[in-house]
This record gives C-alpha cells, structure tokens and sequence, in this order.
C-alpha cells in the first residue's frame, strides 16, 4: 500500500483523495536542513504519535505514542548522535519540539526520509502533521484533521509514501 503525492496539493491513497500541504519551497530530490522544501522519493513511515492530553487514541494499526512534555526531534547538525531522531528536550541541542501550543503536532507520522544511514544536513523532522489552512509547510506534508484520522484508519507499518 502506497500513498502517493499527486498534482502536489493531493495525496492519494486507494479510492481516497486528501487534499495537503507541503513545503513552501517545493520538492527537491537534493533536500538541505532548512531549506523549506518536501523530499522527493518513496519513503516509509514511522509509528503515530499524538497528544493525549488533547485526543483518545485514534483508530489505526500504527504504533500509537503519547507525546510528552519532554519530547523533541533534533535538527541539530552540530549533534550526529541525535540528529534526525527523537529525543529528550535538551536546551543544548537544536530540536523540533513536539509537545507544542498549537494543533499542528496533536497527531503526526514522522516520514522516514534520512533515517537509515543519516546524512548531518541533508534534512530532518519529516511529518504528516496536521493543517487548518493548507499553507506551505516546512518541508512536511499536512492534512486536516478529519483527512488524517481516515489516513491512519487505512495505512499500516508497511504502508509507503511516494513523493514525486
């Protein structure tokens, strides 16, 4: 099962159309930390976390992750041990926070872009995260809410995503 991002404003899944965001810059194949652009390539996906101070449990076949206070994703490229991964908030090293104010990170799928055999720059914290108002992302892509909870309800840890 893959999704796949069509006419860059749509992903598509089976019989499903969801209309997303991506990255402010466009798609690249030659990503760059900050560069504000989606990867292009057929990535897996990583386990759903969510904020359960906010949300059930929602209905999918993920491993389900509650986000805590202390959670962060490191886009440090002065910090290879943590770079592109998840860690515990450390104000010495330059990270996404995940327990945020807003809404965007309620529920989010890390998309395993540079995960395997990291490259220190060439990107990191890839999402499907949520939106409200479709405006370009940082380089992730972003659903409404209602649009990602019958995502997670058809994908499994198997599932791909095609960015092209």
């Amino acid at each position: 099962m893959t999704i796949i991002l069509k006419n860059k404003a749509t992903l598509v899944l089976d019989d499903f159309n969801f209309k997303c965001s991506f990255g402010k810059k466009g798609l690249t194949k030659n990503k760059i930390e900050g560069d504000k652009k989606t990867p292009i390539g057929t990535f897996s996906l990583g386990n759903l976390y969510y904020r359960k101070d906010r949300l059930s449990k929602p209905l999918t076949k993920l491993k389900c992750i509650p986000i805590k206070k202390d959670m962060g994703w490191c886009d440090d490229v002065n910090n290879f041990k943590n770079y592109n991964k998840l860690m515990k908030i450390n104000k010495n090293i330059k990270h996404e926070k995940l327990f945020r104010r807003d809404y965007k990170y309620d529920f989010f799928i890390p998309i395993n872009y540079n995960t395997k055999n990291r490259k220190i720059g060439k990107g990191s914290a890839i999402f499907i995260h949520l939106t409200r108002t479709f405006k370009p992302t940082l380089g992730c892509l972003a659903l409404k809410k209602n649009d990602f909870l019958i995502l997670i309800k058809l994908i499994n840890k198997k599932t791909k995503i095609r960015i092209s």
